[in-house]
């Protein structure tokens, strides 16, 4: 799409001009605005730019969805216009975490961890679903295609060790992105987490068996626990670390900084991962486990509810990102996966369908405008990525997005009470590959449910709000 200047112009007069934007920065869809008073903002005039595909305020920013691709063309020609200079994603942050509670500081802090480690996980996920297609049966036969075709054994193989890497290593990444966001150093954080991991430790699946070893250090009983897929530890432990490092930095001289910083800052935050961290982390670890999974193995058609009805409200509240500690904790337990991932795709493919209704509604009264950015929308839910739906098309409109979060709930309580296990991987449709294989079926339901069952409501409930549905958008 062509990026006129004049569009981009109209953009930074309805913010309010230059005087009125602290910092910008952007994402895959969004501009990503800190300015200094939002109440000068003219939605109107944003809202019929051609750019513009939804607006809306979270963590402290003001967000103008503007589309993939296109966004980065925008962003270049906005810098120009504003003359402010070119910001990263932590800038910004840190300008919008100044007006932020405790609470959305903290939903922020676990979002600017774990984003920046989802591509791997994504990554981990699409593989681990392509060595599921190898080596289901009943798929293409009776037997696996790795039976029918021994040749693609060591292949199905190769495979899993690239796709299992990420997971296993998850402390690695997790320590170095945490050390990222809380000013430390990143390989520092990096071998913490590999520490926590060493193949010398003795596995926590072990500590049933009574036969966890133990150092005996001035009288101290310290047991040689392996923190393999633990997300509290290595977090925890990862903020004590960058605190000692800063500590040191401040009063150890330039010379000799090198030789003291990291060792001693790793050796206190070693010392004390293993005999306090370490420990009361996983206990904690082990209780939010236990207590996601007695909800959705007792009840989990009402666990499935709630995160189906909730998550795309807590999507605009930037709550969501807090899930991604959940999700990982319980893939690193004895579950190998997690409950919370197949319905959130769910989610997203519900926003992609009511688009997708809502784009037959602006079809049958010849709004071609609209029509063609819910066509885009929908498509965009589908493959996983919701904001130019959510907040383009069916938070305007208002019934496309109770039609999804409805459906959503519904289709969610449906998975969670069979128990539908995944792992955190892409969302929308592809998400069934990221799906356990034993679940495939039911969830290949739940998916084609959720591509129809939106739209089909959005039409009706379009019924009600014939009057309102033009007036709503331009608003």
């Amino acid at each position: 799409m062509a990026v006129k200047k004049k569009d981009v112009q109209d953009i930074v007069e309805a913010i309010g001009g230059r005087e009125n934007l602290d910092t910008a920065t952007h994402c895959v869809t969004r501009l990503r605005l800190v300015l200094k008073d939002d109440d000068k903002v003219d939605k109107d005039r944003l809202s019929n730019n051609d750019l513009v595909k939804g607006q809306f305020k979270a963590d402290n920013q003001y967000q103008i969805v503007i589309g993939p691709g296109t966004v980065d063309e925008v962003y270049k020609q906005f810098i120009e216009e504003t003359g402010v200079e070119s910001a990263s994603k932590d800038d910004a942050k840190a300008a919008a975490a100044k007006k932020g509670n405790p609470i959305q500081r903290l939903v922020k802090l676990l979002g600017d961890i774990f984003i920046p480690i989802l591509p791997a996980i994504v990554t981990a996920g699409l593989l681990l679903g392509i060595y599921n297609v190898l080596t289901m049966e009943d798929l293409f036969g009776k037997q696996a295609l790795v039976a029918q075709y021994p040749q693609l054994g060591d292949f199905a193989d190769i495979i899993n060790v690239i796709a299992n890497t990420a997971f296993i290593f998850l402390p690695a990444l997790i320590g170095w992105s945490s050390m990222r966001v809380f000013g430390g150093s990143q390989i520092l954080g990096l071998v913490l987490g590999l520490i926590l991991m060493n193949p010398q430790l003795a596995s926590q699946y072990d500590i049933g068996k009574g036969n966890i070893p133990a150092w005996h250090i001035f009288g101290l009983e310290i047991k040689q626990l392996n923190y393999q897929g633990q997300v509290l530890p290595i977090l925890l432990a990862s903020y004590v670390l960058a605190q000692i490092e800063k500590f040191l930095s401040k009063y150890v001289h330039d010379s000799i900084k090198m030789l003291v910083v990291g060792p001693v800052a790793l050796l206190i935050t070693g010392f004390l991962a293993f005999i306090v961290i370490g420990p009361v982390a996983l206990w904690l670890g082990t209780g939010i486990t236990n207590g996601v999974t007695f909800v959705f193995e007792h009840i989990g058609w009402l666990g499935g509810a709630i995160y189906g009805f909730f998550y795309a409200p807590l999507v605009i509240t930037g709550l969501h990102h807090m899930f991604l500690a959940v999700d990982f904790q319980l893939m690193g337990s004895s579950l190998e996966g997690t409950y919370l991932w197949p319905i959130l795709a769910i989610s997203n493919i519900c926003q992609g369908s009511a688009a997708f209704g809502a784009w037959f509604v602006y079809k049958r009264r010849k709004m071609a405008k609209e029509q063609g950015l819910a066509m885009t929308s929908g498509v965009s839910g589908f493959l996983g990525v919701t904001e130019p739906a959510l907040f383009g098309v069916n938070l305007p409109l208002k019934y496309p997005f109770v039609a999804a979060i409805l459906t959503s709930g519904v289709i969610g309580a449906i998975i969670g009470a069979i128990g539908v296990l995944g792992n955190v991987g892409v969302g929308g449709v592809p998400a069934i590959i990221s799906i356990k294989k034993d679940f495939w079926l039911i969830y290949g339901i739940g998916t084609v449910l959720a591509m129809v069952v939106p739209a089909i409501l959005t039409v009706i409930f379009s019924k009600f709000s014939k009057e309102e549905a033009k007036e709503i958008v331009e608003e």
